[in-house]
């Protein structure tokens, strides 16, 4: 009998892995797709690598030339998708020039220039009047995954209380304890893959990353055995979160909006971002799982997400419409999404993926797409990020199908 279920519950989590992954002509199955994911985005890491002034070897957000600088965001995304393509001295460089940028304030930066110097707002300091909201929570992720792969806790120990300096400079709202940005005509731009949206009030992305962030500085701080702190940071991650759930959500539409004065609009990346996260409650998680399966073909092209809901458009952005974010198609929530869509409909969520790998393939990893563009192929976080939602898809079902197996009556 035991042996019957081990063989059980090892064939139904294979067929969990690859459900709805049948290969039509022509066109990869879903692990096949995976697989020429993950040694695509390898590759391009690898041929992005630049070196800075002092020697680092810097990793900007595409291959050749276009993005002049080492972006924190960006490198961030590459680490939650293929961290295994960086040996450990890279990665501990590459943190150490995050944490150096760091400003008196605790401010984090945007980018770095090869030369050393950090910026803090978007545009080469061009945007907004202070830095970036993503910032901090970044500068966290940078140092959390270093040190997952790397385990150097001397290392943690020397830049643990620079990242909570950080996440104590990021600009929140008192009252809701959310990312905030004020009233003002241009205070600072949110998150940066939307820092053309001139976004006011309480901000729906930021606010996710800073929950991140906190349960990611908790665990560093739980590693370094300083566990008063750690409770702390736990805890305002559960408090950030409650109050993503209660102020952001609209559950007429079954969305989360990206902020709470100016552009109100309803977020598909965010949205899908606090499914991801667990943020999103399972109601909350299974309608807006719901309204991506029936709005598919609206927010959907070539597998790749618009930021918002078809036909919609930011309030204030100074992207043109149907270009960049505003109205075009990423991959680089597509992990996210599909984690997500999963939920509902998993052969839908597979052809997703074969449908971005199959673009990709024809186009290269374009940073976003719309009708026949497809603009600066070779764009790291499009073909890195993506992996990291797409593996825990795969994970979540594996786990569902043991169960499954385990719980069966006739075992």
């Amino acid at each position: 009998m035991r042996t019957k279920l081990v063989l059980l519950i090892l064939a139904v989590a294979s067929m969990a892995a690859g459900a709805g992954s049948e290969p039509s002509a022509g066109r990869p199955s879903l692990s096949e797709a995976v697989e020429w994911l993950n040694h695509e985005s390898h590759r391009l890491i690898r041929a992005s690598r630049r070196t800075m002034s002092d020697g680092t070897v810097a990793f900007p957000p595409q291959v050749g030339i276009g993005y002049e600088a080492f972006w924190l965001r960006d490198f961030v995304y590459t680490l939650e998708g293929s961290i295994e393509a960086y040996s450990d001295k890279e990665l501990r460089d590459a943190c150490r020039v995050f944490i150096r940028s760091i400003r008196s304030d605790g401010a984090g930066a945007d980018c770095v220039k090869f030369d050393g110097r950090p910026v803090y707002r978007p545009g080469y300091g061009t945007m907004g009047a202070n830095p970036v909201a993503d910032g901090s929570p970044f500068t966290v992720a940078v140092a959390w995954h270093t040190y997952q792969k790397t385990r150097n806790t001397e290392y943690l120990a020397e830049i643990i209380d620079d990242l909570i300096k950080t996440m104590n400079a990021a600009p929140r709202n008192p009252r809701t304890r959310l990312v905030h940005i004020t009233d003002d005509e241009w205070d600072r731009c949110p998150y940066g893959f939307t820092d053309t949206v001139r976004m006011q009030g309480d901000v729906l992305f930021c606010s996710l990353l800073y929950v991140e962030a906190s349960r990611r500085l908790s665990d560093l701080l739980t590693v370094l055995s300083r566990r008063q702190e750690a409770t702390h940071w736990n805890r305002e991650a559960e408090l950030v979160a409650d109050s993503i759930r209660s102020v952001l959500w609209d559950p007429q539409v079954g969305l989360f909006r990206a902020a709470t004065v100016r552009c109100r609009e309803h977020h598909i990346w965010g949205s899908a971002f606090a499914v991801y996260l667990h943020v999103a409650d399972d109601d909350q998680s299974r309608a807006i799982a719901g309204y991506f399966r029936n709005h598919y073909t609206q927010i959907v092209y070539q597998g790749q997400i618009r930021h918002l809901p078809g036909g919609t458009y930011w309030q204030t952005c100074t992207a043109a419409r149907d270009t960049y974010q505003n109205g075009a198609y990423w991959a680089t929530p597509v992990g996210w999404f599909v984690y997500t869509l999963d939920l509902v409909d998993s052969r839908l969520a597979d052809q997703t993926v074969i449908d971005l790998v199959t673009c990709f393939k024809a186009h290269g990893a374009c940073e976003w797409v719309f009708a026949d563009t497809y603009t600066l192929a070779n764009y790291l976080a499009s073909a890195s990020l993506p992996l990291a939602g797409i593996r825990a898809m795969i994970e979540r079902r594996k786990t569902k199908a043991v169960s499954a197996a385990q719980n069966s009556p006739t075992n």
